[in-house]
């Protein structure tokens, strides 16, 4: 999967493959596709794991080279224990501040995170059961944004395209974030927020 493979899928739920006769343009396909990526993220991320080395005496680690970050998920500290030591935090901007007992010595923590979803013309962190859903969320997204310029551009299509078009575009994206909730169940989100970990693992 690449971003040209999802623009012809994205067409085909549009039924806009007619290359002679676009009714998007590639630019307003790949926005659209943009935008649902960044919608998917916030529900199923690309689960990541970084090693950050703490600060001696003190609660707070810098996560700025966490980049495109969507949830900072779990702390280990102290690493390499079995059961494995999860610590409750904090997050706020770029700081994460460790809550309890614990404080950094120096030594590494590892940190899970979910980040943003990367598709462009080579590659794709995007789960492949998740291809058909995005496809769904960007052909929505096309489809409401030609809403707001047929109401802005009077008599194209009609006196009824704009409504017709919000009304299409308004259920495929109500089941797009169905979809996203589903397969988004039972993730916790915890930017900003308290985490108490277990050490069930």
């Amino acid at each position: 999967m690449n971003l040209t493979t999802m623009r012809t899928l994205v067409r085909r739920d549009l039924k806009d493959e007619d290359n002679s006769n676009y009714r998007w343009q590639d630019n307003e396909i790949d926005r659209a596709i943009q935008r649902a990526v960044a919608e998917l993220s916030r529900y199923v991320p690309r689960e990541m794991k970084s090693t950050i080395a703490t600060t001696s005496d003190s609660r707070d680690i810098d996560i700025a080279t966490l980049t495109d970050r969507v949830s900072v998920d779990r702390i280990e500290l102290p690493v390499g224990e079995t059961p494995r030591s999860f610590q409750r935090f904090a997050v706020y901007s770029d700081t994460i501040t460790l809550v309890g007992d614990t404080v950094g010595d120096g030594e590494n923590c590892h940190i899970y995170w979910g980040k943003v979803h990367t598709l462009d013309g080579s590659t794709s962190t995007i789960p492949s059961y998740l291809e058909d859903v995005l496809a769904l969320g960007a052909a929505a997204y096309a489809v409401l944004g030609q809403a707001q310029y047929r109401s802005d551009v009077a008599g194209i299509g009609g006196d009824r395209a704009d409504t017709d078009y919000q009304s299409w575009g308004s259920s495929m994206l109500k089941e797009f974030k169905s979809q996203l909730q589903r397969f988004g169940r039972g993730r916790k989100l915890k930017v900003g927020t308290l985490y108490q970990g277990d050490d069930t693992e």
